[in-house]
Parts: structure tokens; C-alpha cells; sequence
């Protein structure tokens, strides 16, 4: 027994001493004194169920405390995903509590930072879902989050969904930001007010933080669209118009300095619709200025339709005639004049006939070039034979000159230009042979003649075949009749002597005649080889050599 109670009990055993003493002076009787005792037993016994009443509901109390304990670390324990389970610790209830109290307190502050990094994570989703979805209006301040999902694989599936929701922002924040440079790039090009084209699709366009919804982006699409598109109707526009300004140009021989004004229409024609083009070059300004020229060269047209048409007509003619072609021009041009009257006087829409006959010419002109353009290897080859005929008649004359060898100024030029005259004939048989075989198979690939000056050219170079055959009889028949006369001057030389010779006195210069002049069968039969010089022998001298008269001059050209 302890000391606390050792002294209540003594307390209570002199208290009851007392309380005899006081009742024996008193005169109490033994039935009160029994009643008094009882009484206080009574009272006493109410204390102690009181105190234990008390005591019993606190018991309960830390009980249930402890229960609540338990109970909430199970439910925080599930909320967080912790797999560790907690041991009850053996002892009274307040050594429980006390070894609760920590687990508790631990996992109530791991919930709580749990709670708001999933209360941030919600947050952010919620917002870009809110943009992503077009929503303009602010959240709400408390976005619900539930607590009884906690877990480390929760707040995995939530930074996962977040991160998927920022990667999809940054796709549609870099659709739209390339959507509004593709809409900055159209508004330089086609000149338009580019802010207010993205005001008209979203407000928030124009500022720092963008609309990426769905409907912003289906509506930049739509714009963009519809803005490549006028680009697109824009440049064809603008290049039908420049290609009608520059045929207009060439019908009207406009000057460089008045094209000038649209060089940059020259620009556009070469480029494609996707090509980068030029600030301000498909504005409407542009356009109304290209459609305004247009006019002016259409009305200008009008009134000089009938000079353009014959201008073309002369221009045929000179390709025609350029490469021998067959061309009836003073017929031909006889005709259009009537046709020009007829539709001037009759046909009210008289431009638009002279353009059909313009538009006709132009053809011809084409179809003319392309033709002159297949003749002009042939045509340069007849005119090489016909320069190298012209040196064979050159020559000709040249060795029928009894002077060609004398000391006069120019004499050796034209020696070389002879030189260079027989070796450009002796190719003239191949230069024809050539040339018909070119004929042939040009006549083969088109099949039509090939006139040159109306006449076939293959039969002119046939006829030329048998020209030159005769011609080249005839001086064969004529050197051999000059070597027949040539061989009887000798025999007979050798039989009676040289006349000549004897009478000649000592020292005397021979003739002059025979110094210059040449047989001529020997100047016409030599065609490869048509000048030489005989060497002339005076008899009774052998150191007496005729030379000719122009040794001299060559010396000096050396």
C-alpha cells in the first residue's frame, strides 16, 4: 500500500474517532449513529461511482481516440498507397495513443503535400482544358480534388495527362503562331490590314497569350485558306494580264522606258503560287493598274488593227524570202488588203475579226520560223557552193589574164586567193554530194520538195551534176587535142630545128609573149592544179632561164 493511502485510511479512522467522540458528548443513539454511518457510506460509495463513471467514459474516450487513430492511418495509409502495415504497439492506451500520435501526424503532412501537388496538377489541367477548349471565362477558385485517391500512380496518371495536355498546347500554339505568320506573310503580299484580319478570328490573336482552340484553329485554317487562294487568283490574274500587256507591247512597239512602269508584272510570270514573292506585289493597287494599262493597249489596238496586220503579213514575208521559201507576197498581200476593207466596212465587231487574222498571221509567222529554222543548215550549204562557184569563175577569168604574173601592185594576193580558189574547187564535187544527200533526207523526213527560189533544189543540183560532167568532157577533150598538137610541134621541132633559136642574136631578152602569156589548154586543163610556169630553154644557151615577172614581188611580200 502506498503512503497516499496509509494516510487517507488513518485520516478516516481519526476522523471516525472524532466523529465518536463528538456523538458520545452529544448523546447520540446508537440507531442515528447507524444511520449516519450508512449515510456516509452512501455518499461515499456515490463518489467513488462517480469517480469511476468518469474514469470509465475516459477510458472510452481514448479509445475511440485511439480507434480514430487507427482508423485514420488505414484511410491515409489507402489514400496514399503505402503497402507498410502498422504494428499496434502492447501497453495502456496512452502509450498507444502516443505511439500513434507520430505515424499519424507523418502521414497527415505527406496527404497534405500530396493533396496540393495534385491540387496544382488539377489546376494546370484544368486550365489548359479551358483554353483547349475555348473557355474564356476564369476557374473557379476551389477545383475539387479527391482525397481518398492519393496515390504516387495517381498523381503519375496526372502528371502524365498534363504533360500530354502541354504537349498538345504547344502543338496548337505553334499551329497558331505559324498560322499567323503565314497571315502576316499574305498581308505584305496582297496588302491588307493584318491585324484586323486576326482580330476578326479571335481578340486574343493580336496579344501575348493566344486562343488555341478549336474553333481558333479551324478558323485561321479557314483563313489561310481563303487568303492563299486570293494570292492564287491574284497572280493568275496578274500574269493573264502581263502576258496580254506584253503581246500588246510588241503589236504596239511600246517603248522600253513605258514598260519599265511594270517591270515587276515581267517578275511575276516566271513564279508559281507557292513561290516567296515581293512585299505589296499582288495588291489591288497592282492589279487595278495592270487592268487600267490593259484597256489603254486594247483601245490603242483598236486603232492601228489594220497597220499591225499588214506589219505581220510584211514580217512572213521577209522570213519567206530570208530562206528562199515559196511566197506570193504581192498577191498575198493584194488579198489581205481586201479582206481588211471588207471586214472594216461590214462587221461592226471588226476588232475582233482583224484579231482572228492577226492571231492567223502569227501562226504562219511560227510555223514560218520553224521551217526556216529546218532549211537553214541546207541554205547555208548552197551558199557555201554558191561562193565556191563564184571563186571557180573567179579564177577562170583570172587565168585568162595574159598579166596575172606580172610586177603590178596586188599581184600576190591574187596568187594566194587562186591558191585558196582551187583548193575550195577541187571540194566542190563532195560539197554536192553532201548537200543532195541533206536534200533527200529532209525531202524523206517532211515529205514535200525542198524549193529553193520556186524550184526544187534537188533537181537544180542534178542538173549542176551534169553540167559539171560536161564541162569537165569538154576540157579533157580540149587538153588532149592540145597535147596531140603540143607532141607534133616537138617532133617536128626535133626533125627541122627551131627557126627561132638561129635568128635570135646573142644577149637579146626573149618576146615578152612568151615570158607571159600561157597555152591555153594548159591554163584550162589544170583544174587542181591550174598555174605552173614552164621553164623556156633558149637553144645554144642552157644557162639562159626564163623566170617570171613576178618572182620579184613575192620576195618582197616575204
Amino acid at each position: 500500500m502506498s503512503l497516499s493511502s496509509t494516510t487517507n485510511t488513518t485520516t478516516c479512522t481519526s476522523l471516525l474517532q472524532e466523529l465518536q467522540i463528538i456523538w458520545d458528548e452529544i448523546g447520540e443513539g446508537y440507531s442515528e449513529r447507524d444511520e449516519m454511518l450508512l449515510e456516509l457510506e452512501q455518499e461515499c460509495l456515490d463518489i467513488y461511482n462517480k469517480k469511476v463513471d468518469k474514469t470509465r467514459k475516459h477510458r472510452a474516450e481514448l479509445q475511440r481516440s485511439l480507434a480514430q487513430s487507427e482508423a485514420e492511418i488505414a484511410t491515409l495509409m489507402s489514400a496514399l498507397g503505402e503497402q507498410a502495415s502498422f504494428s499496434k504497439k502492447e501497453g495502456s492506451l496512452k502509450e498507444q495513443i502516443s505511439s500513434v500520435k507520430p505515424v499519424l501526424e507523418e502521414l497527415m503532412v505527406k496527404k497534405d503535400l500530396r493533396w496540393r501537388q495534385v491540387s496544382e496538377i488539377v489546376t494546370q489541367i484544368a486550365e489548359i482544358s479551358c483554353n483547349i477548349a475555348g473557355n474564356d471565362s476564369p476557374l473557379s477558385s476551389g477545383l475539387e480534388v479527391d482525397g481518398s485517391d492519393l496515390t504516387k500512380r495517381k498523381l503519375d496518371e496526372l502528371r502524365a495527362h498534363l504533360q500530354d495536355l502541354r504537349n498538345e498546347k504547344a502543338v496548337r500554339l505553334k499551329k497558331v503562331n505559324s498560322y499567323i505568320s503565314a497571315v502576316h506573310e499574305l498581308s505584305e503580299i496582297l496588302s491588307f490590314d493584318f491585324s484586323k484580319a486576326l482580330g476578326n478570328v479571335h481578340k486574343s490573336l493580336t496579344g501575348a497569350s493566344k486562343s488555341i482552340s478549336n474553333d481558333t484553329l479551324a478558323r485561321l485554317t479557314e483563313l489561310v485558306e481563303s487568303l492563299k487562294k486570293e494570292k492564287r487568283q491574284r497572280l493568275l490574274k496578274l500574269q493573264g494580264l502581263g502576258r496580254t500587256m506584253q503581246e500588246l507591247w510588241s503589236l504596239m512597239e511600246t517603248t522600253t522606258d513605258e514598260r519599265r512602269r511594270f517591270d515587276n508584272l515581267s517578275v511575276l510570270l516566271s513564279v508559281q503560287a507557292d513561290d516567296a514573292l515581293g512585299k505589296g506585289c499582288l495588291g489591288l493597287d497592282i492589279v487595278r493598274e495592270a487592268e487600267d494599262e490593259v484597256k489603254r493597249l486594247n483601245a490603242l489596238k483598236s486603232s492601228k488593227m489594220k497597220e499591225l496586220v499588214l506589219k505581220r503579213h510584211y514580217e512572213l514575208e521577209e522570213i519567206c524570202r530570208e530562206v528562199h521559201m515559196d511566197f506570193n507576197s504581192d498577191a498575198a498581200r493584194q488579198s489581205l488588203i481586201d479582206v481588211i476593207d471588207s471586214v472594216t466596212k461590214v462587221s461592226f465587231a471588226g476588232d475582233a475579226d482583224l484579231s482572228d487574222i492577226l492571231e492567223s498571221l502569227d501562226e504562219q509567222i511560227e510555223k514560218a520560223k520553224e521551217e526556216a529554222s529546218s532549211r537553214k543548215e541546207i541554205l547555208d550549204k548552197v551558199e557555201k557552193l554558191k561562193h565556191a562557184k563564184e571563186e571557180e569563175k573567179w579564177l577562170d577569168d583570172y587565168e585568162k589574164d595574159e598579166n596575172r604574173f606580172s610586177a603590178v601592185r596586188g599581184a600576190h594576193k591574187n596568187l594566194k586567193r587562186a591558191e585558196k580558189a582551187r583548193s575550195l574547187i577541187s571540194k566542190i564535187p563532195a560539197m554536192i554530194d553532201g548537200l543532195t544527200t541533206r536534200v533527200k533526207a529532209w525531202e524523206k523526213e517532211r515529205g514535200v520538195p525542198f524549193l529553193c527560189d520556186k524550184l526544187p533544189l534537188l533537181q537544180t543540183l542534178e542538173e549542176e551534176i551534169v553540167l559539171r560532167a560536161q564541162r569537165e568532157e569538154e576540157k579533157r577533150q580540149f587538153r588532149e587535142q592540145k597535147r596531140l598538137q603540143g607532141q607534133l610541134a616537138t617532133e617536128k621541132e626535133a626533125k627541122y630545128g627551131s627557126k627561132s633559136a638561129k635568128k635570135k642574136p646573142l644577149g637579146q631578152s626573149l618576146n615578152t609573149d612568151n615570158v607571159t602569156k600561157t597555152p591555153l589548154g594548159r591554163r584550162v586543163g589544170t583544174t587542181p592544179g591550174r598555174s605552173g610556169v614552164k621553164d623556156y630553154r633558149e637553144s645554144g644557151r642552157g644557162n639562159a632561164t626564163a623566170i617570171p615577172l613576178n618572182y620579184v614581188a613575192l620576195q618582197k611580200e616575204d
